[in-house]
Order: C-alpha cells, then structure tokens, then sequence
C-alpha cells in the first residue's frame, strides 16, 4: 500500500491534514474523543466545540474541522506544549510508533524556532504556536494515522504549495514562506514551489507534520490502483482554486520507479589502493552504490571508469571527493530513471553461541516471492565473533529468520 499526499495546489495545514486523514476514513470519533481527553493537560485553554463538517471549496467537497477553543494566554514555553503532547499520547494508550511520530512532530517546530532565533531549545517560546489548536492538529492527526495503519505504510508527497507575498504575525512582516517553513523544509528530501497567491499555503504545524510523515518526494503520481481518497479543506477561500488537501491511498505497481543522479569519471593514473579507499570515502558521503570498471581509451591507455549513484543532495560532496581523491579534471553528471523492486528494512535479535546480535536485513517481494538480504556487517561482525566463515554464518542467520518470519 502506498498513501500520496497532494498538496501541490492549496499547500498544508494541520488541519487540512487531520480533515483530509477523516475524509479518507479515520474514526471522527475517536479522534474527536482523544482530543477532548488532552485538553486536561494544556492549561489556560479549552475547547467549547469540535466537529467535522462536509463544506463545498471552488466546487470540491471536502471535510472542514469547526473547531471553537479559548485561549487565555498568549504565549507559551515550546517544551511546555511538548510536555501537554506527550502526555496526551500516553494517556490514549497509544503504540510507541505513535508516541514517536508525535513527539518529533513538535520536536522539529521547536528545534526550528531555536535555530530562527539563536536560542537554546529551552528558551522557545511560541505566539501563534501556543494555542491549543496545535495539539489539536499534532494529537489529532497521530490518533488517525494510528487508526489507518498509516504509520507503517509508505508514504510520498508531491510538491508542496507554499504561495507568496508576506505573512505577518507576533514578529513583524515578512516574505512568504515564512522563516520557520523554509527551515523545517531544510532539513528533508521535500520540494516546495511557490504560486502566484499572495497567501500562506503551507503553515509552520502542516511542515512539521508533514516532514515526520514522509521524506519521499516524488514529482508524478505513482503508478497504482486507487482505494481510497481523503479531501481535507483549509479555512481561506481562494477564487482562482480549491483550498483543498488530497490525500490518495492505495495499492502500489509491483515497481517503484525513482530518479538519481549518476556521476562518472575515467581516472588512469590512481592505484588501486586509492580506488578502493574512494569506494568507501563516496560510500560514507552518501552514494547510494559506487562501481570501478577497467577499460582502454584513446592510445591504447589503460583506465578505470569510476560510477557513482546519488540522490540530487549529495551531487556536491560526491563531486568533490572524487576530485580532491583522484584528482581528475572532468565529471559527467546525468540523470536517470529506475525500477526499484519494493523493500523494506527490518532487524531482528537472535542468538549463536551464547550471544544475542542484533541482525539487520532488507526483505522484498516480488510476484507473490519474498526474499531477503542480511547486511554484510552484521555478518561480517557475526562471524568473527563466533569464529566461522561468512557462508556458514549466513546460513545459520537465514535458517534462524526464515524460522521467525
């Protein structure tokens, strides 16, 4: 299964985001039930009603929250808010993947608050922020995707609608997208664009959510079979477009399809030793796989044709190491599609001789067939401690997992 989220025209909000998860068919109840049991612990304010209503956006039916709370205070310590999260999602009982995702959730809206403004993350505090509308959307939205089984499928996003202008609040004007979005952006594989509106489509609590959700950017809709499909609607209205979030849930094509960058060189005058050390100086960087072919060029000149895959962020550092360790004078650097076989990564703990490893491995399936992958390190690490060969030892593992699973 794979869920995409479509904020390419109206962009995200908490809200747009927990409307969208109940229109794709999360228990409003429950989740309505959850956050009136948290309110207990966000101090100073209340909630007088909460309800999801169908509304009409530009012609697209869609879900709203009508959501009517009292604040009586008007700012609020960053960790104090984390604190009332926190303890909501333990009160609710919960899984540990949700307390997780939860707890990143306003960890990442503080952490770029402290890095805004030069402070510790202990001295955050927060205007907008501080109303209880944020544990609203944080508590809310973990509570549906727990009630989907969201967080443990795959999840993509296409490219995030931020809008333009400015936006003003508790410090002032600025341009649009604001400090806080762009720095929350900064850290993950998201891409954003801007739009002609001179409006914010995408708020501080939408990013934060959304970077903790999924970190896959895909530029197209995926090959798949459609089963279900959520529309949560913003509270602006805009002439020209829905103020609408599309969230789309369904079964994935046997192939995942991706694109990378692939950086090749031809060196003829590098050991091989320096080969093999820039194999696990460009591994360590971030190359998604390294190869070193030997070939002959213009007369008759042995050389070795040195490959790198990598994603678009690590071109940079790759480039560079491979110029400062081999010293050539030319790069080629294009772009290519792939066909990648779904996978997922799984560890599991078993013992040999006594001893208790934690084994990781990669597990795909493919035509009704699942097959997995121990990595290398583990089994090299194994096997020197139980004194056998590689061979033996990954036999021994695979006969343990196979057991297992």
């Amino acid at each position: 299964m794979v869920l995409v989220i479509d904020p390419q025209i109206a962009g995200i909000s908490g809200d747009m985001l927990l409307c969208s998860l109940v229109d794709l068919g999360a228990d409003k109840n429950k989740i309505i039930s959850g956050i009136k049991n948290s309110e207990k612990f966000f101090p100073n304010s209340s909630i007088s009603k909460i309800e999801f209503q169908k509304i009409q956006k530009n012609g697209v039916e869609a879900l709203e929250l009508i959501l009517d709370v009292t604040d009586n205070i008007h700012e609020r310590k960053g960790l104090e808010i984390k604190q009332a999260i926190d303890n909501s999602i333990d009160s609710l009982g919960l899984s540990d993947k949700a307390k997780k995702f939860a707890n990143s959730c306003i960890s990442t809206l503080i952490t770029s608050e402290s890095i805004i403004h030069g402070i510790s993350e202990d001295s955050v505090h927060f205007h907008e922020a501080s109303s209880i509308d944020t544990l609203v959307d944080i508590v809310g939205i973990t509570i549906a995707l727990e009630d989907l089984n969201l967080l443990d499928e795959k999840t993509v996003c296409l490219p995030v609608s931020v809008g333009s202008g400015t936006v003003t609040f508790s410090h002032g004007t600025m341009s649009n997208p604001a400090s806080a979005v762009l720095e929350i952006f900064k850290k993950s594989n998201l891409i954003i664009k801007g739009t002609p509106t001179n409006e914010e489509l995408t708020t501080p609590t939408g990013a934060c959510v959304l970077v903790n959700l999924t970190n896959t950017s895909i530029e197209y809709y995926p090959k798949m079979k459609i089963d279900s499909i959520g529309y949560g609607a913003g509270q602006k209205n805009f002439d020209s477009f829905s103020n609408v979030l599309k969230l789309i849930r369904g079964t994935e094509d046997k192939f995942e399809i991706d694109s990378v960058k692939v950086l090749e060189t031809n060196v003829d005058d590098v050991s091989g030793e320096i080969l093999g050390n820039l194999i696990e100086k460009l591994m360590d960087k971030g190359a998604k796989d390294v190869s070193i072919y030997h070939g002959i060029t213009k007369k008759g000149r042995p050389t070795n044709l040195v490959t790198v895959i990598c994603d678009d962020k690590r071109v940079d550092n790759l480039v560079d190491t491979l110029v400062l360790e081999t010293g050539t004078l030319g790069i080629r650097i294009f772009e290519s599609n792939r066909f990648i076989v779904p996978r997922i990564s799984d560890s599991i703990s078993l013992t040999l001789n006594e001893e208790t490893f934690e084994v990781h491995f990669k597990k795909s399936t493919f035509k009704g067939k699942t097959d997995f992958k121990i990595e290398f390190d583990d089994l090299k690490k194994i096997s020197n401690t139980i004194d056998k060969s590689i061979k033996e030892t990954e036999s021994l593992l695979r006969k343990k997992i196979e057991k297992l699973e």
